[in-house]
Parts: structure tokens; sequence; C-alpha cells
């Protein structure tokens, strides 16, 4: 059993199609009056087909109100940390406190490169996501005249600000070791996917977070785990763990919690997204949250 304890949230995964773009926002909106708590959406500017991550991440708090919104994850070799820090801050500001920032170190290179955008060795990609986190937090400090001095990003005298309207938190998607004992250093959370992890490597994941988490002086039931999901509720038999009726994914969601350590679950859906939106938000969630409660309380 591996429960950190921490609160549940649920969230919603859109494919940011720009040929749907009203239907994206519907969604949201629909996502926002269901009660769910997040909306993540993917950072992947060099897919024609995509909107802008940041645009429409702003299109879309302007246009709810409880809701809150992140990228899932953000393409750093593409996103100077501190305009991106600049942009976080802005956007949370306007939508009092409704921003939290998704990191990635930079996936598809060949797309980075096709946007002018470095392209890093895996060592080389972590030291400079570190970086990027101490500017970012810089950046929200609100100091004058900031100065970072690093291999890959520089602050020279830099005036910080403004300060986010609530402590933005920095999620990463993190999958190879270093990236994880960087998330147990430094991060408030992590959000890997089901599809680049399976729940059979979550506790190897979850120790060298853990791991890093208690040699850093800090508490691993401080960090988030989040999961971006994907699957289809259904009326008929269970095909697989995240294909299947509404019970299914209870069970499923239930055992990640309290036997795999995550607390938070950002659905990608297949089929009817509006069907399975509605199924996810009044079906799923409520139960999950129900029968996690029972469980804690054994």
């Amino acid at each position: 059993m591996r429960d950190y304890g921490r609160p549940l949230r649920f969230g919603w995964f859109p494919t940011p199609d720009a040929m749907g773009e009203g239907e994206v926002l519907r969604l949201a909106r629909l996502a926002d009056e269901l009660g769910l708590d997040l909306i993540g959406i993917q950072d992947h500017p060099y897919q024609a087909r995509f909107l802008e991550t940041w645009t429409l991440l702003t299109a879309i708090a302007a246009q709810t109100r409880r809701i809150s919104v992140f990228p899932d994850v953000a393409n750093l070799p593409l996103r100077p940390p501190a305009l991106l820090a600049k942009a976080a801050a802005t956007l949370d500001l306007i939508s009092d406190g409704r921003v939290e920032l998704g990191l990635g170190a930079g996936a598809f290179p060949e797309g980075v490169r096709a946007l002018g955008g470095p392209v890093r060795r895996p060592g080389e990609a972590v030291a400079a996501l570190e970086e990027a986190i101490q500017v970012i937090r810089m950046m929200w400090s609100g100091t004058r005249g900031a100065r970072f001095d690093g291999k890959h990003y520089r602050l020279n005298g830099a005036h910080t600000g403004p300060p986010p309207a609530h402590p933005i938190e920095i999620w990463l998607g993190a999958y190879r070791p270093r990236m994880l004992e960087l998330t147990g250093r430094l991060a408030d959370g992590w959000i890997p996917s089901v599809g680049y992890l399976l729940p059979a490597q979550l506790p190897e994941a979850h120790s060298r977070i853990d791991e890093a988490a208690v040699a850093s002086g800090r508490d691993p039931s401080s960090i988030r785990r989040l999961y971006n999901v994907s699957g289809s509720i259904t009326d008929g038999p269970a095909t697989g763990p995240l294909y299947g009726p509404a019970s299914r994914w209870v069970e499923t969601l239930t055992e990640l919690t309290m036997d795999l350590g995550m607390d938070s679950y950002v659905l990608a859906a297949a089929g009817d997204a509006e069907v399975q939106l509605r199924r996810f938000a009044l079906e799923v969630a409520p139960a999950v949250r129900e029968s996690v409660t029972r469980a804690r309380t054994k």
C-alpha cells in the first residue's frame, strides 16, 4: 500500500485541435460546470493542427469560473523560462489563482529543431530544466535586480514580477531516473502519462522521487502525484483497467490511489468527448472520492 494521503483531483485533457476550437472551449466550460478540478493542454507547437497552448489556456480561463488550467506539459526548449514565468503569473492574476505549471524537458527533438529551438542531449535537458525551475521561481519573487548565471539560462539584473495570485505549483513530466530525482528535489508535483509509464512502473518511480525528496529534506507527501490517463467509460464489460463501465474505472482509480500512490487523474478520453466528460465527472470522480475516503478511514 502506497497512499500519500493527498486530496484527490480530477481533470480533462482535450485535444487542442485548430479545426474544432469552438468545441474545445465548449467542453472546457462544461468541465467547469460539472465540477472538475483541472484542464490540461498539451504543448506541441510544431503540430500544425494544434492551437497554441498559452493562448488557448487564456481563452479557457476567461470562459470558466472555478476550474484550474495548466500546460500538460510546457515544452521548455521552446518556452524561455523567464517569459514562461511571466505568462503563468499574468494568467494566474487574471484568473484569480487558477493556474499551475506543468513543465517538461522537451520531447520530439525534430519538432523542436524545426521551430529553431535547441536540441539538447538528455543530460543537458535535465540540467536546463533544473535551471529553468530556479529562474521561474525567481521571476515570481517580485524582487528587483535578480541575477542568475546558469549554463543554459541567465538573468542579468531582472526586475521580476508581478508575483502570481497564489503559489503556482510546478509539476514535472518525468520518466527517467535523473528527471525523477529532480522531481523529488525541486518540483511540487509529478505528472506522467499512462502511455509512457504503466501502473506497474509507478512504484519504482515513486521510490526515486521519495529518496531524492528525503535527501533534500523534503516530505515526499508534499509532492502531488498526477496521472494522465486515457481510455473509455462504456456500458459493456470491461476490456481493460481503463476500458469498461464506471464501476471498473472506480476500482482502477481507487487502486491507483491507495496502492500505487497517485492522487489526481487527467482524462484523455476515447470516443464521444462530451459523453466521456460527463460520465467521468458525474459517475467516476465522485465515486472514487467516496471509495478512497472509505479506504482511508478503515
